[in-house]
């Protein structure tokens, strides 16, 4: 059903690592805005850091009324999310099996060798002297090497991957037949590796969670092959992204840069601030609408009972509420909670682990590289189009050794 008041989404394509200016207006004026997807029913949605983690984190604000409804999406047909679909007590039961992989604790023990591949990879930057592509030959590689070596997916087969992880990463830069053909062959990939862990258990996170879907948690098949896709392609497509996207914030702003470099703003609060500001999704907004169970009330008026629901977290990360001066990156700003990995039932599963890649990949940047700058004008990037993940497609970049 179309509604004539809803404002078309996304509000328009991605501009760089800018987060588009109708986000702040409607956040002001408009906190509860009518939109309309290009396919299924309108929808609301919110801006402002309050209702974000509202809708993010009360039980009045579901996924699986989506499986009955004509839900607000990118595609003709609806493509299934997986883990993304379900609400508690089914979400609690799968997120539950990969609690334990995720922890800070265990996470914390992957970084010497998070520390060893970012060190591998820079020395060959170093060895091949600039310029050098720093998604090609680190943003990519640092994330992709741990998800590979955390899940149990040989390292070699990513050429092949990538390809099947960006159609699950797309909205509209692939038809949908060919995502569609792209997932499903993913699919039958892991179905192989579970094959052989069942047949030959290792001390992955594959073996681990096959082993729970068999012996304890009743997991179908399907969920476990979709489980994995999702931590696949979630896995390391968005970290990489980051990486990519802080290094170009930094060279873009040297006076935020120095700080960084001079022992001003430690790394980990840099980290923070860079994921408060910096937007990875191409729109300000997850593309996974919340349904309301009940009506509630929000700034600007009330969502009723059974209307869908999108959270602008970027827009919330910038909210003036919350925020001195939000619009600027500030990276000895005092530490405020932000909403890049998400809030509630959904918070981003693996926020630790994106965490400490991102740590350690800007940490061992700044260290080997000083005089780290871009290789190339501005306008001569290319960014990426027609994926969930905004980012470059390539970022040369230079440095010298000797400063």
């Amino acid at each position: 059903m179309s509604d004539p008041e809803a404002r078309s989404y996304p509000l328009g394509p991605p501009d760089r690592l800018e987060l588009d200016a109708g986000y702040a207006w409607l956040r002001e004026h408009e906190p509860l805005a009518r939109i309309a997807m290009p396919y299924g029913e309108p929808a609301w949605l919110v801006t402002r850091y309050e209702d974000v983690r509202t809708v993010l984190g009360d039980s009045r604000f579901g996924r699986a009324a989506a499986a009955t409804r004509d839900p607000p999406r990118m595609y003709p047909e609806p493509v299934p999310g997986g883990i993304t679909d379900l609400d508690p007590p089914e979400h609690t039961r799968m997120r539950r099996l990969i609690g334990t992989a995720f922890t800070a604790r265990r996470v914390e023990l992957l970084r010497p060798r998070a520390e060893g591949i970012a060190d591998e990879l820079l020395d060959r930057m170093v060895c091949e002297g600039p310029p050098a592509d720093l998604v090609e030959a680190y943003a990519v590689p640092l994330p992709a090497v741990i998800i590979c070596e955390l899940l149990g997916v040989p390292y070699e087969d990513r050429p092949t991957f990538q390809t099947w992880a960006d159609a699950y990463m797309t909205t509209t830069a692939i038809p949908l037949e060919e995502k569609t053909a792209r997932l499903g062959e993913l699919g039958a990939y892991f179905a192989g590796l579970v094959a052989r862990r069942r047949e030959t258990p290792s001390d992955d996170l594959i073996s681990a969670l096959t082993q729970a879907r068999d012996e304890r948690d009743g997991l179908s098949e399907e969920e476990l092959i979709g489980f994995l896709m999702t931590l696949l392609a979630a896995g390391y497509e968005t970290t990489a992204g980051q990486i990519a996207n802080f290094a170009y914030a930094l060279v873009s702003d040297p006076a935020q840069l120095l700080l960084v470099r001079g022992g001003k703003a430690d790394v980990a609060g840099a980290v923070e601030e860079l994921l408060r500001h910096v937007p990875v999704m191409a729109t300000g907004s997850t593309f996974i609408p919340r349904y309301a169970t009940e009506d509630v009330e929000l700034s600007g008026g009330t969502v009723r009972a059974g209307e869908p629901v999108f959270a602008a977290f970027y827009a919330a990360n910038r909210d003036p509420r919350v925020y001195a001066d939000p619009e600027r990156l500030d990276l000895t700003r005092p530490p405020r909670p932000h909403l890049a990995f998400g809030h509630g039932a959904h918070f981003c599963a693996g926020a630790a682990l994106a965490r400490m890649e991102l740590q350690v990949a800007l940490h061992a940047l700044l260290r080997r590289l000083p005089g780290l700058r871009a290789a190339v004008a501005d306008e001569e990037l290319v960014w990426k189009s027609g994926m969930v993940v905004r980012g470059p497609v390539a970022l040369p970049v230079t440095w010298e050794l000797s400063m």
